[in-house]
């Protein structure tokens, strides 16, 4: 039985993890030839899987991909250092000494009440004590579109400018669908068989950004994330498809060769067993 207190243990993991990281690097080809820039798409893959099974529930994948990702910081945080930037010791004590000064709550005399103030505060911290400029400071234009919306309709919250309740919301999306039908009545009518997408020269590319903002905003005022939300839909809309699918297939009939009208029917066929299924 080892005589290493959890703090000692989890300290010697994370220098053997380092020392696989070094070894890789210097030792096989395929770790060898990679840059940060190279890297990094690995990264973001490793993290949507990592968000998959999150949202998923399956806590036992959770763990692997958490150790997937991290590797990928270890391994970047090497890459770094090569380059004589920050090092994994540098990169730890700035997240670290980041954390304590944004949570004088935590840390300091400083009392808040809610979780709102919490984030008001990080706000403040950042624009103060950071030196973060203008009210849409560090928000990167690379995140998914719905993330990317959602973090700049909470810096515009954060200096007030934001509604207090989700009911103009819906008042807005109804605004934003009467504009975009308008548009599309307004527009040149199509070439029968066209497949061409409207682009942002047309009225009802920018309707539909706006309809979009408007239910993330929407989603954010309701407190459900709208990536995750999104996807969860995608992810219902597979199944009750190929459940009909099957359900097609089982009554002799071909789903594909079938008239929307008869899909719909196994559509909601297939969508009624899964509402079953969850209410059982």
């Amino acid at each position: 039985m080892s005589d290493k207190t959890d703090s000692e243990q989890l300290a010697a993991t994370l220098l053997e993890l380092d020392e696989v990281v070094r070894r890789l690097r210097r030792d096989c080809p395929w770790d060898r030839e990679q840059s940060i820039e190279d890297i990094s798409t690995h990264t973001l893959e490793e993290t949507f899987e990592l968000i998959d099974a999150a949202h998923a529930g399956n806590i036992d994948e959770v763990g692997g991909e958490l150790g997937d990702l991290l590797f990928h910081i270890f391994f970047m945080a090497d890459l770094s250092a090569e380059q004589g930037s920050a090092d994994l010791d540098s990169i730890t004590r700035s997240i670290i000494e980041k954390l304590i000064r944004r949570h004088p709550h935590v840390y300091g005399e400083t009392a808040v009440e809610n979780a709102a103030d919490v984030v008001e505060r990080w706000e403040s911290i950042k624009r103060d004590k950071e030196g973060r400029e203008g009210i849409f400071h560090d928000v990167p234009s690379s995140l998914p579109s719905p993330l990317y919306a959602q973090r700049m309709q909470a810096r515009a919250a954060a200096v007030g400018f934001d509604w207090d309740q989700p009911e103009p919301i819906f008042e807005k999306i109804e605004e934003e669908i009467a504009e975009l039908k308008e548009a599309l009545a307004a527009e040149e009518p199509q070439p029968e068989g066209t497949d061409k997408k409207r682009g942002s020269e047309t009225e009802a590319y920018h309707e539909v950004g706006d309809m979009l903002f408007a239910v993330v905003n929407l989603s954010r005022k309701l407190r459900v994330d709208p990536e995750l939300a999104l996807r969860s839909a995608a992810g219902r809309f597979q199944q009750r498809v190929e459940r009909a699918a099957e359900l097609a297939s089982t009554d002799g009939e071909g789903f594909d060769r079938l008239p929307l009208d008869r899909q719909e029917e196994y559509y909601q066929q297939a969508k009624g067993e899964a509402d079953k299924r969850t209410s059982e």
